[in-house]
């Protein structure tokens, strides 16, 4: 039973489930009327975007199993209720599964599925120490459930669904470059080289400003373009008050403590983001 339980969090459910859940967002953005729904293309959409997931985890604990054998002991691996071998096993299983979910729905999603893979193992064997190219990495994970959603639905990628993403993409950015600052006395000492390591909490801040900032100009184009309804802007003014709030205190104090708090805000606000476009889709 330990072992299952072993499995189980090496996965990290819930991630999985996030992701899963954002494939299925994806899918009603991309056809909020529901006009000849592929409910089933959906449902293997979430399947994949939940196992990939975990294959992605189960790497993610074989790549850092030393570094948790010293800070998380407990964990699967370093414990020794998982071996190193039987992680990458799992890992496998689990990426064949997720593939055959998405050939099962279409040839675009199969290839998006294998991009989508390449990403995650990119992230978790080389990117996370790389500092941006690895806050990079994150956020396209956290913005490609979107676009395979409406990839799994209509075949392509949606234009209010790709501005989503971008959103998603630019704002998670601007809250790696956040968390860096925070993390940025253990990033030294694991040598992973974010903005803030080799630049300073300063710079970082200001770098990550500029993702937040952008991201909200980006907001108003999908109701200009008439992609949202009215519904859409409550929601919005929300997410982009808050987030042009958050950069004005991180200018103003780029301290470890400041960071903490607003990188903590940022993921309450991406609620609202989203929100915004799923009543956006009603008229």
């Amino acid at each position: 039973m330990k072992r299952v339980t072993a499995y189980i969090q090496i996965m990290r459910p819930l991630n999985c489930l996030m992701m899963g859940f954002a494939v299925i967002v994806g899918a009603v953005l991309a056809n909020p009327n529901f006009t000849n729904f592929l409910w089933i293309n959906a449902l293997y959409g979430a399947l994949t975007g939940f196992t990939l997931t975990a294959a992605a985890m189960a790497i993610n604990d074989y790549y850092d199993r030393k570094i948790d054998a010293v800070n998380e002991p407990d964990r699967p691996i370093p414990s020794g209720l998982i071996s190193s071998r039987s992680a990458v096993s799992f890992a496998g299983i689990l990426t064949v599964i997720g593939l055959t979910f998405a050939y099962l729905t279409n040839i675009f999603c199969f290839a998006a599925g294998i991009i989508a893979w390449l990403i995650m193992m990119a992230y978790s064997t080389f990117g996370k120490r790389s500092g941006l190219l690895g806050n990079f990495l994150v956020s396209a994970c956290v913005a490609t459930p979107f676009i395979y959603g409406s990839i799994a639905v209509t075949n392509m990628v949606q234009t209010n669904v790709f501005l989503f993403a971008a959103m998603a993409f630019l704002s998670n950015t601007g809250r790696e470059v956040t968390k860096g600052i925070v993390d940025v006395k253990g990033d030294k000492i694991q040598n992973i080289k974010t903005l803030a390591v080799k630049f300073g909490a300063r710079k970082a801040a200001l770098a990550a400003v500029i993702f937040y900032i952008t991201a909200v100009a980006l907001s108003p184009v999908a109701y200009v373009l008439q992609l949202v309804s009215w519904l859409f802007i409550p929601f919005v003014l929300v997410t982009d008050i808050g987030l042009i709030c958050c950069s004005l205190l991180l200018i103003r104090d780029s301290s470890r403590q400041n960071a903490r708090k607003i990188k903590k805000v940022v993921l309450f606000l991406f609620i609202f983001g989203l929100l915004a476009f799923i009543f956006g889709t009603v008229r």
